[in-house]
Parts: C-alpha cells; sequence; structure tokens
C-alpha cells in the first residue's frame, strides 16, 4: 500500500475514532464537616503553625503553604527523626481560600507503605451563617495488606480531625 494512501487511511481512522476520554478517580476517603467559622479563619486554621497547632498536631514543624512548600506536621515530638509526623511531606497545590493539595504518609507503625504518599485535597466554600463547609477527599491507596491497614488508620484518623477542628471553632 503506498504511503499516502496508508496515512490517509490512518488518518480518516482517527477522526472516526471518538476520543478517549480520562476516568475521573474516585477518592478513597472522603469527610465532609459544616465548621462554625468563615471560610478565611478555617483556611488560616490549616495553612499557620499556630492554627494547625489549635486544632491537629502538637507541632507544626514546617507549613509553607505554596506548592513544593512542606507540609510537615509532628505528633511524636520525642520519637526519632523520621517518625515523628508528616516529615517530608509537601504542598502540591494551594488555591487560597478555595483548594489545599497536599502529601501524607502512613503512620510509623506501618513502615512498609511510609515512605509512599496519598495525596489529601481540603476544599473550603462559604455555607449560611459565616460557616464553611469543608470537604476532605484523600486519593492514593494502593492494593494489599499494608495499604489496607493504612486505609483503615485514616478511616478513623480524618474523620477525627474534623471533628477536631470542628471543636476549635465550637460556638458556646
Amino acid at each position: 500500500m503506498p504511503k499516502l494512501l496508508r496515512a490517509a487511511l490512518l488518518l480518516l481512522a482517527s477522526l472516526m475514532t471518538p476520543p478517549l476520554a480520562a476516568q475521573p478517580l474516585q477518592p478513597d476517603i472522603i469527610v465532609t464537616r459544616t465548621i462554625n467559622a468563615p471560610v478565611a479563619d478555617v483556611w488560616r486554621a490549616w495553612t499557620t503553625p499556630e492554627g494547625i497547632e489549635s486544632f491537629f498536631a502538637p507541632k507544626a514543624a514546617s507549613v509553607i503553604p505554596e506548592p513544593g512548600g512542606a507540609f510537615e506536621l509532628w505528633f511524636g515530638l520525642d520519637h526519632p527523626e523520621g517518625s515523628r509526623g508528616s516529615e517530608g511531606c509537601l504542598f502540591h497545590s494551594v488555591t487560597p481560600q478555595k483548594q489545599l493539595v497536599f502529601e501524607w504518609n502512613a503512620p510509623p507503625t506501618i513502615p512498609t507503605i511510609r515512605k509512599l504518599r496519598t495525596l489529601v485535597y481540603l476544599d473550603f466554600a462559604p455555607a449560611e451563617g459565616n460557616r464553611t463547609t469543608l470537604t476532605l477527599r484523600n486519593f492514593g491507596y494502593g492494593e494489599g495488606d499494608e495499604w489496607a491497614k493504612t486505609k483503615a488508620y485514616f478511616e478513623k484518623a480524618w474523620p477525627a480531625v474534623l471533628a477536631s477542628l470542628e471543636k476549635r471553632f465550637a460556638r458556646p
């Protein structure tokens, strides 16, 4: 078959074939809460050391809310380096007062998965009464027993984190 005819047939076939669409990735964990505070206050709680320490971790070792910035929180202050918390985790995306995307690691009790990362998306939306609807979506859990343990851990941990945030902003 001549090259020109072959090229024309390939072009025609590509035009007749519907484009492949990417399948949306479903989050492994979703938690939504309405927080009794305006978006700006909830945003500061997630993007400043003082905010993080008010509801999430005893020490916000490094919180630099910009793409590539550190998101390192310490839960075990006296633990050896590398097992204190989210050491080495980074922000991936920051859309001020709308969305944060950051890496997250497994707890030190699951060392085979700890060096790997999942992604956490936090979506901030204004809600009636000067409140904030916060949705946490956690993506990227793999297959196997160690991943299943990690996911089971965070299926309990993320709701507890958001409950702590709710408590932090509870109105009397």
